[in-house]
C-alpha cells in the first residue's frame, strides 16, 4: 500500500494540537482555509458518534498557484488535508497528506516536481507540531 500522508502521535488535546498545527502549518506558509468537525457532522447527519476528528484544508497559495497555472485539474486535489484525531484520553494522531501522493493521481511529471517541496514544508510543520 502507497502511504498517502505523514503521521505523528502526541500526548495533546484535539484543540491544542488544533491551534499547533495551524501554527506549524503557517510557518511553511500554509493558511488554513477550512475546518471540519467531523465526529459532529456525523453525529448530525447519521446520529452515530466517531472520536473527536478534525480536518483542516490548508493551502500554501504560492504553491497552489504553480500547480494550478501548470494543470487546472488539480483544484480537485486541493487543498492540502491536515487530520487531527483523538485517538485516546490525551493522546493525538496528527496525519498530514502526503501531497506527491496526491499529484500521482494526476500523472503529470511537473506536478509531482512542486509537490515535492510541498511534501517537505507539510512533512517539517508536522515535525514542528
Amino acid at each position: 500500500m502507497t502511504a498517502i500522508n505523514f503521521k505523528r502521535e502526541i500526548p495533546d488535546t484535539v484543540d491544542h494540537a488544533i491551534e499547533r498545527a495551524t501554527k506549524a502549518l503557517a510557518a511553511e506558509g500554509f493558511g488554513v482555509l477550512t475546518r471540519i468537525d467531523m465526529h459532529s457532522k456525523i453525529k448530525e447527519k447519521t446520529g452515530k458518534d466517531v472520536i473527536p476528528t478534525v480536518i483542516l484544508g490548508a493551502c500554501n497559495p504560492n504553491l497552489a498557484y504553480e500547480a494550478y497555472t501548470a494543470n487546472s485539474d488539480v483544484a480537485s486535489l486541493l487543498p492540502c488535508n491536515a487530520v487531527i484525531r483523538e485517538i485516546g484520553p490525551g493522546k493525538i494522531s496528527l496525519e498530514f497528506v502526503m501531497p506527491t501522493a496526491m499529484m500521482r493521481i494526476l500523472g503529470d511529471s511537473k506536478l509531482a516536481e512542486l509537490a515535492r517541496e510541498a511534501d517537505v514544508k507539510i512533512e517539517r510543520a508536522l515535525k514542528n507540531v
